[in-house]
């Protein structure tokens, strides 16, 4: 791939075969992002999964909830906080990795409800497919797709939620066009992502390659989001960043003060 000029495929192959290897090792290979295994987040798959996701917001007793290799320790945020789901929804999870945010929905939703992970890598839809079957999670499915293209009926989803994904799409608009396409009217969505909250500096920009499938490059600016969620059709649109997520971001790059440049951000939207 040609990173001065990638086309959106190449950015997608990259991002996919960085996530590829995570989801067989259960690890990612060393990095920029992780030059010696020890970096966290989104950008890496730490030994600790558990103390990452802690720190993201999730609880003890959610953490202890989901079958063992389901958590890869890959979020920055916790949407099941944001999301209110509710008995009997359909939900639909864009990135779903292992099913890690798919199996806390499940619970949430409960047997008149159901789940749909959707994820562009074949080893991640295996490792999820694998661990709802060890963990019994009859109302969760998982289908293999691009988030900008989603393998899911119009009008058919109560709720979209997402972790840290979104950012590694090289067509964000979209992935709000379909997200808005597949939601049922007064559907919402419930996303914890990356945002900019201030320019990158060119070396970070433009490095297409780590970077971008680190959940670093490709972030978007809190304005900018706001105009292609809008574009597509939201209403009551809220980007907001979380600062107290700079503590876990630092370590990202190290030596480079990435959380100057970048946070997590809570983003929901309603479909009028």
């Amino acid at each position: 791939m040609n990173l001065n000029q990638p086309t959106h495929d190449g950015i997608r192959q990259n991002v996919r075969t960085r996530y590829q290897q995570i989801a067989v090792t259960g690890r990612s290979a060393p990095s920029v992002c992780s030059p010696e295994e020890t970096s966290s987040g989104c950008c890496s798959a730490p030994a600790d999964f558990n103390s990452i996701s802690a720190s993201l917001g999730y609880s003890g007793e959610e953490l202890n909830a989901v079958p063992e290799g389901a958590n890869l320790g890959l979020g920055c945020g916790n949407p099941q906080a944001i999301a209110g789901l509710q008995p009997g929804e359909t939900v639909l999870d864009l990135g779903s990795g292992g099913g890690f945010d798919c199996f806390l929905a499940s619970r949430q939703v409960g047997a008149s409800g159901s789940v749909i992970g959707v994820d562009m890598t074949p080893e991640m839809i295996s490792r999820a497919r694998d661990n709802a079957t060890r963990g019994h999670y009859a109302n969760t499915s998982f289908r293999l797709g691009e988030i900008e293209h989603l393998p899911v009926a119009d009008a058919s989803i109560d709720v979209i939620i997402s972790n840290c994904v979104i950012n590694l799409s090289p067509d964000k608009q979209q992935v709000f066009n379909e997200a808005f396409r597949v939601l049922l009217p007064g559907g919402r969505l419930a996303i914890s992502d990356i945002v900019t909250t201030a320019e990158l500096p060119p070396e970070i920009a433009q490095d297409l390659g780590n970077l971008y499938s680190g959940c670093i490059s490709g972030a978007s600016s809190m304005p900018a989001l706001h105009t292609m969620l809008a574009n597509s059709g939201f209403i009551r649109i809220s980007v907001e960043p979380k600062d107290e997520s700079r503590t876990f971001i630092k370590d990202w790059v190290p030596g480079a003060d990435i959380d100057q440049y970048i946070a997590s951000a809570v983003i929901t939207a309603v479909k009028p």
